[in-house]
């Protein structure tokens, strides 16, 4: 990304004056995830502006965990948010950072509020608490607490980190202001008990800073210049500058706040999402119908439309819904100019070509790519006996060439990449049902026009029978079915598409597709892109994810 490419964002314009008037030498971002779940396509977003922000302006991002809230995080969270910022090709340089790692120094910053009566223990309850913040047209009120001596505060604190605090009794707020308009301020949490082992440093803590209070401090610590999140932040902000200048930390970061991406006919709530997963709604975090980046990756949605996409998005103060069909241009564009092509037969029929050699196997070549001479082409055995889709045949030979450009008895079509063929006969079973075709194929026209006076009505893909491999193709739709499943009355789970998948089983591909391994992607020809899905393929059988169908 640079300026003449595209116009600047406000952020741009933030971060070149500030080095440009030199109140910064370099610019430090971070991406700060909690592990409490797995990424979707809104943080995506995120990735994209903060690692790119970095990228553009010569300086660094950090992958940061705000692993402060021990009973919803896991290591699994972790190691999955690694791997996806990994497989959108960023890179932290070194190793990511944890909040955790900086427990010991807020501790001790905890401990300097307390002392400069800037915090106090507080005793009230937690449905007290909410009594005396007031609401958004009433002040709150004191903390009968609130001006307990700060030693008195510090012994406290004291027993409530080693653990002889019962949880829910005590908690370390912030002294600032119970009538404040903005409610974050009415001296809120800055540590509270929890007795729950952490998953890096197990039960050395059973006191954990608040979100507020830690995520500044961290960025002081880490140098960060400008700490970018989304716009349900711009409250917050206050209370970020508030200990960032009542605290003694080795920089000033500043928060820059920026509408966060809302796609239609998807839901980008982890807590929802973990919903899904728990009530097994879905088969599991990386479901190919989920919005986590590692849904998209085994469903064959490729980093590089990913981050296209996202940098298509404005990057603006206020919030929007964008339209999915913007998002699958950027997958379809970017899997069209990359995919290998190839043939696979969902419904086949089975078709004998009557003048072809019973014993006779010859091998056609196709291009791995029509626009692409850098992938190899590839081998189709073509054989006595093939397999078209069933929807390429019809027995009403009434049908003009116009409606119907396939195949019908006395008519020829071409075989892709392969024989012109005529059909001849049709085969059905006891119940009317047709079993197979009887057709014949005409010498000399691969790759060349054929005789006078045949014309063939379209051109068709197909199989050999007798070479080809056994698939099963998993077609996904859109998880809701409508444009805004948390809206209104009900549940989000109301909306659920009973139809977004759709399993066809003993499909037929071209013998080529038995190299193929997980995740490598694939234009199967007039019938949409596929990867290959790691989770339900076996040695035995390949199983097709569809990534998205063609325009």
């Amino acid at each position: 990304m640079t300026d003449i490419e595209k116009p600047t964002n406000f952020i741009q314009q933030v971060i070149t004056a500030d080095l440009e008037a030199g109140r910064i030498k370099e610019v430090v971002t971070r991406f700060p995830p909690e592990p409490n779940g797995y990424l979707h396509i809104g943080h995506a977003k995120s990735i994209c502006l903060n690692f790119g922000l970095a990228e553009q302006f010569g300086g660094t991002c950090n992958l940061r965990f705000d692993d402060t809230n021990p009973d919803k995080e896991d290591d699994e969270y972790v190691q999955a948010i690694i791997e996806d910022v990994r497989w959108l090709g960023f890179d932290w340089g070194g190793e990511p950072r944890f909040a955790s790692d900086y427990f010991g120094q807020l501790y001790t910053w905890a401990q300097q509020l307390v002392t400069d009566g800037k915090a106090y223990i507080c005793e009230l309850n937690a449905e007290q608490m909410r009594e005396y913040r007031g609401t958004l047209t009433e002040v709150g009120k004191n903390s009968p607490f609130r001006e307990r001596p700060a030693a008195e505060s510090l012994e406290l604190l004291e027993q409530m980190k080693i653990g002889a605090i019962d949880e829910g009794t005590m908690t370390l707020r912030a002294k600032i202001d119970m009538n404040s308009p903005n409610i974050n301020m009415r001296d809120p949490v800055i540590y509270r008990i929890k007795k729950v082992p952490h998953h890096r440093t197990g039960d050395e803590w059973n006191i954990y800073p608040a979100y507020d209070f830690a995520h500044g401090q961290e960025d002081a610590i880490e140098g960060v210049t400008h700490s970018v999140c989304t716009l349900e932040f711009a409250a917050n902000r206050p209370l970020y500058e508030w200990f960032t200048s009542n605290l003694p930390l080795p920089s000033i970061p500043r928060q820059y706040e920026f509408g966060r991406l809302n796609l239609n006919y998807t839901m980008t709530s982890k807590r929802k999402l973990k919903q899904l997963v728990d009530e097994g709604h879905v088969d599991g975090w990386n479901d190919p119908r989920m919005p986590t980046i590692s849904g998209l990756r085994r469903r064959g949605v490729t980093a590089a439309s990913v981050r296209e996409f996202c940098d298509s998005l404005a990057v603006a103060k206020t919030d929007g819904i964008v339209d999915v069909a913007q998002f699958e241009h950027f997958i379809r564009e970017d899997l069209n100019n990359n995919a290998n092509r190839a043939m696979c037969v969902l419904n086949p029929l089975k078709i004998t070509l009557n003048n072809y050699p019973e014993d006779q196997q010859e091998m056609l070549v196709a291009p791995g790519h029509p626009n692409r001479d850098d992938l190899p082409a590839r081998e189709l055995p073509f054989t006595r006996e093939l397999y078209i889709d069933r929807n390429d045949f019809n027995e009403d030979t009434t049908l003009s060439r116009k409606k119907f450009k396939r195949l019908v008895i006395g008519e020829y079509v071409r075989l892709r990449s392969g024989y012109v063929i005529r059909a001849d006969e049709v085969i059905k079973d006891a119940a009317g049902e047709i079993v197979e075709l009887i057709c014949s194929y005409i010498p000399g026209t691969v790759g060349q026009d054929p005789p006078e006076g045949v014309r063939p009505r379209g051109v068709i893909h197909w199989v050999s029978a007798t070479n080809s491999i056994d698939c099963d193709l998993y077609l996904y739709e859109k998880l809701f079915t409508v444009a805004a499943p948390d809206a209104g009355e009900g549940s989000f789970i109301d909306h659920l598409n009973p139809d977004s998948l759709q399993v066809v089983k003993q499909c037929k591909a071209e013998l080529g597709l038995a190299a193929a391994t997980a995740g490598q992607h694939f234009q199967f020809e007039r019938e949409g892109y596929y990867c290959v899905d790691a989770k339900h393929s076996s040695a035995d059988k390949l199983v097709f994810n569809r990534t998205i169908a063609l325009r």
